[in-house]
């Protein structure tokens, strides 16, 4: 990286250790002198913090999942009969979305609109259907500059997004009608996320730029797919195109069209609605300013966050620094900066690469530029943020195993030092916990391995913020899976170790640090 870039583009300068922790300082002197009141009075009274409980005395849908898929091939990825993608990853009350539909051969379809959420244990509630629509094969996108697959697919319809639809995560489920020639009724996904502004406790950001990250539709062409190789930055991304067949650690067939909100991130979704939390839900392209966040009390990271635009990563500082809570109840998180730009038709934050590591001059960072060559980007060291780091293996599985059970997290859960949650690790995690950081407490810690073998240290830390706040770093993947197994939901695992499910001490866990945090 030279002089002349680090000097015009301040924000992918290489930081070191020590002149990361003065920058931090700097960047909470900005941020507490201009951050939006966490709650104004003007917000005060958009507040609604019964929203989600009310929302979940509604009537669940019995039949909200995919039941009929059918791939191009045995091992493929997409579900050509019928797929789409929506315009937009997120939208708020009253705003537009595009939903794109193809279907091969032409048949007719209709579109059942879910909202994902507790439902008295149901999972999903029935919004609206929309349909029948006369089917169209839509064209397949060409091979553009770095491999980028961009559909221009025209819109099968526009939803207006109603003012009492509450944030979640929805689900559209395209299916076939019963009678059309092909017999089969084969069905997929489409996947949005409803955004509000209302002050609330809890902020979930979903996963969507991994999600998109590890999407191989149509067949291979992911960020992972490049012939150049599997770790570079290669290879474009378009969040113009369906979402195929989660296409990693496990098999899924549940997933078509759904991104990796089944499989990582519902579960934890499930169980805050279950128990009547006060929760807001986002993309993470919401996170490239700070304002949302700033009316939330605490900031959740969950399941595989891996991919962040530098944009968020300020805005974390700005949260911290500003008196928010950040929990990352994940693994793999702000590994790669992945800076958004628009789509070829002029939309913002439509496409995304791997640009680069996060670590600063740590020495993960210096290797996987070792390995694949110069990155246009390098991020600070995310060690100083979440408590820990990316490590090299950052994949296998484990326990996660207590280290520290006096500490306040582990209340009521009876747990003492050396327990185990067995299959919690996984199947990546955080290690190597910055030794300068003032405060910084390792409450778990273990081995994580590679199908048995090829031994790496995972570390589970709690940090103070500067104003009362906290940041926790659960250090894995999985640890939803502790919380609830909801309909549409299946187990996953990897490399030769696999989460247990819903276990009562997880649970006692994150109620511990959840009530701490918006108390």
């Amino acid at each position: 990286m030279n002089e002349s870039r680090e000097r015009s583009d301040p924000s992918h300068r290489i930081v070191s250790r020590r002149n990361f922790l003065k920058e931090s300082s700097l960047v909470a002197g900005s941020a507490l002198a201009s951050a939006i009141p966490v709650v104004g009075q003007e917000q005060r009274a958009l507040a609604d913090p019964k929203l989600i409980d009310r929302e979940n005395r509604l009537a669940g849908a019995r039949d909200w999942q995919l039941t009929r898929v059918r791939l191009d091939h045995r091992n493929g990825f997409r579900s050509p009969r019928i797929e789409g993608f929506c315009s937009r990853q997120s939208v708020e009350a009253g705003d537009s979305l595009d939903l794109m539909v193809s279907t091969d051969p032409e048949e007719p379809f209709v579109i059942e609109i879910f909202r994902t959420g507790y439902y008295g244990g149901r999972g999903a509630r029935l919004m609206k259907t929309l349909g029948p629509f006369k089917g169209r094969k839509q064209a397949m996108p060409p091979i553009g500059a770095k491999n980028l697959r961009e559909c221009r697919w025209e819109p099968t319809t526009t939803i207006r997004i109603p003012e009492d639809w509450p944030s979640g995560v929805y689900l559209g489920r395209l299916s076939l009608v019963p009678d059309s020639v092909s017999k089969g009724a084969w069905q997929s996904y489409v996947i949005f996320i409803v955004r509000d502004e209302r002050p609330a406790d809890i902020l979930f950001q979903c996963s969507d730029n991994t999600w998109q990250a590890y999407n191989r539709w149509p067949d291979n062409y992911s960020v992972y797919t490049h012939p150049k190789g599997n770790q570079g930055p290669w290879a474009d991304v378009s969040f113009d195109r369906p979402y195929g067949k989660y296409a990693q650690i496990y098999e899924n067939p549940q997933s078509v069209g759904s991104g990796e909100w089944l499989c990582f991130e519902f579960p934890f979704a499930y169980w805050l609605e279950k128990h009547g939390y006060d929760v807001s839900y986002c993309s993470n392209s919401d996170m490239i300013t700070p304002e949302r966040a700033l009316r939330c009390k605490t900031f959740l990271s969950v399941g595989h966050d891996e991919y962040w635009d530098i944009r968020q990563y300020e805005t974390a500082l700005k949260l911290r620094e500003s008196g928010v809570n950040l929990m990352f109840f994940s693994g793999n998180s702000v590994c790669w900066v992945s800076p958004f730009r628009k789509s070829s038709s002029g939309v913002e934050k439509r496409i995304l690469f791997r640009g680069g590591p996060y670590g600063g001059e740590y020495q993960w960072a210096e290797l996987r530029e070792r390995l694949n060559g110069p990155f246009p980007h390098r991020g600070p060291d995310e060690g100083y943020l979440i408590g820990a780091r990316n490590v090299e293996p950052v994949n296998g599985g484990g326990d996660w195993i207590v280290d520290q059970p006096d500490h306040w997290m582990f209340q009521d859960t009876d747990l003492k030092k050396g327990d185990r949650i067995p299959g919690l690790i996984g199947w990546e995690y955080h290690g190597d916990p910055p030794s300068d950081m003032t405060g910084l407490e390792i409450v778990a810690k273990g081995t994580a391995l590679q199908g048995g073998d090829n031994p790496q240290q995972w570390a589970a830390t709690i940090y103070p913020g500067p104003q009362g706040n906290f940041v926790f770093n659960a250090s894995t993947i999985f640890w939803c899976q502790g919380l609830s197994h909801p309909p549409g939901h299946m187990l996953p695992w990897s490399h030769w170790s696999r989460p247990h499910g819903p276990d009562e001490r997880v649970q006692q866990m994150t109620h511990n640090l959840l009530r701490r945090s918006i108390q």
